[in-house]
């Protein structure tokens, strides 16, 4: 299982029959591949389509149905559309249970920096902003270092931010960290790693409470 897989699988096991979910672009468009069996959610798209279904096969592609990432995408029975406006009153009313997002940096107090790197080229700050703050809970799906091993994980984020104390939770391939009022806790960590290597890649205090789970 590569990092990405082991990523979208755990995160997958947070959804809830239900909810209404919007997956950022990326790594967590993957997750609606592992919804576990008996449970059932509606996918939102930023762009004015609610009820997206899965990736079609070559025989099934409309070029007029994507998503916000530009994806050719099927649509469900009941799909519903609407312009983007309305898609977005939904994200700000309150109405999205759950949003996948990466990010390139999270911080001690959930802040989450994931839109831009300062002096480099930037196609726009997408919907991010407005998930952070009108979802219900927001769970961040990303490699738990850069490629160079650098900290992503960090006491206070140095790039700009997309929301401050917005993140729920941190889902990398190392580790499943929540965050709390008192800070970072380390709830669980993957099978082939250990807590002092988690620590070591992590750039904040992690708090463990007793032996974390495996996943």
């Amino acid at each position: 299982m590569d990092k990405r897989e082991r990523i979208v699988r755990r995160i997958a096991q947070e959804l809830r029959d239900g909810d209404y979910v919007n997956l950022g672009i990326g790594m967590p468009t993957l997750v609606a591949n592992y919804v576990p069996p008996g449970v059932d959610i509606t996918l939102h798209s930023e762009n004015g389509m609610l009820g997206v279904g899965p990736y079609p096969l070559e025989s099934e592609i409309d070029p007029d149905l994507v998503n916000a990432g530009k994806e050719i995408v099927t649509e469900l029975p009941g799909t519903s559309y609407c312009s983007s406006a309305d898609s977005f009153a939904m994200v700000r009313g309150g109405h999205i249970d759950m949003t996948v997002l990466g990010a390139l940096e999270v911080d001690e107090e959930g802040n989450l920096a994931n839109w831009m790197v300062p002096g480099k080229m930037m196609k726009g700050m997408g919907g991010a902003m407005d998930l952070v703050a009108g979802a219900k809970r927001v769970i961040i799906a990303m490699e738990h270092t850069t490629k160079d091993g650098g900290h992503k994980v960090l006491k206070t984020c140095v790039l700009p931010l997309t929301g401050t104390k917005v993140v729920n939770m941190i889902v990398s391939e190392l580790a499943v960290i929540e965050v709390t009022p008192k800070g970072l806790v380390l709830r669980e960590i993957a099978s082939d790693t250990t807590v002092d290597a988690v620590r070591k890649a992590t750039g904040a205090t992690l708090h463990v409470d007793g032996e974390p789970a495996r996943f």
